[in-house]
């Protein structure tokens, strides 16, 4: 059975994958659409070919870039603002092009705390996403990027509480802290039929694996303790898309 088309949005090359690779790939090998918008870093870096590997192995089709730069790394987008700094209504713009464009029947992205690192192109990521979703639906805003295209779910990828004190130990930094929501509000994804294609994609961000990010510390875990940390995808749904949902959830 094809699945729901899905667009993700994340901030960084390997948020893709760390994040919603499972889902990506499910719905990818049901014979849905999929795609990945990345907020930061730019054509002719050397982490876009990564990304071109790892959406390859996801089955999510050709990058899609904004081209800001990355908070911390100024070299990610040469010549052009931090994600952080650019103009708003310029990268609303943008991803209301992408999504009239692929017209995906859900979204995915970050959630407002941006992840269990908390990281800020994370929550900005986050924000111009959720703007984006609402400004993509009416037909009154950027009427010269095509026709309106209302999102049908909105889901945010976060972790819950139970597993933030499970895992989070594994998944941060030491003296690190965590964001995490309710368990109540999360719906969960075992991905395990998809983990080869999830960690594959992970580790296709070589440069990542190298200096020791979180790509690297699953690379250098034993196959259990991967699945532990990779296995199990959470997401959260966004009230604004709330009224657009079906019934069945992510599962």
């Amino acid at each position: 059975m094809e699945l729901p088309s899905v667009l993700g949005v994340f901030a960084h090359p390997d948020d893709e994958s760390l994040s919603a690779g499972g889902l990506l790939a499910r719905h990818a090998e049901s014979g849905a659409r999929t795609a990945v918008v990345t907020a930061t870093w730019a054509e002719g870096t050397h982490r876009i070919p990564e990304l071109t590997r790892a959406l390859g192995e996801l089955g999510a089709g050709r990058p899609r870039l904004l081209g800001w730069a990355d908070a911390k790394v100024p070299d990610s987008a040469p010549g052009r603002a931090r994600l952080l700094d650019c103009p708003l209504e310029e990268s609303v713009t943008q991803l209301v092009c992408h999504l009239r464009e692929f017209r995906p029947e859900w979204v995915v992205t970050h959630d407002a705390y941006g992840g269990l690192t908390g990281h800020p192109d994370h929550r900005h990521t986050h924000r111009l996403t959720v703007l984006a979703v609402h400004a993509a639906s009416l037909p009154g805003l950027y009427p010269e990027l095509g026709d309106p295209w209302p999102v049908r779910r909105l889901l945010l990828a976060t972790h819950p509480h139970s597993a933030a004190a499970e895992l989070g130990h594994l998944l941060l930094r030491p003296g690190r802290t965590g964001h995490s929501v309710p368990d109540a509000t999360v719906e969960s994804l075992d991905v395990t039929p998809w983990l080869p294609r999830k960690l594959a994609a992970v580790f296709a961000h070589r440069s990542e694996v190298v200096r020791g990010a979180l790509p690297g510390r699953l690379a250098a875990a034993p196959p259990a303790v991967r699945e532990l940390l990779m296995g199990t995808e959470w997401y959260q749904p966004h009230p604004l898309a709330i009224e657009r949902r079906t019934a069945r959830g992510v599962c």
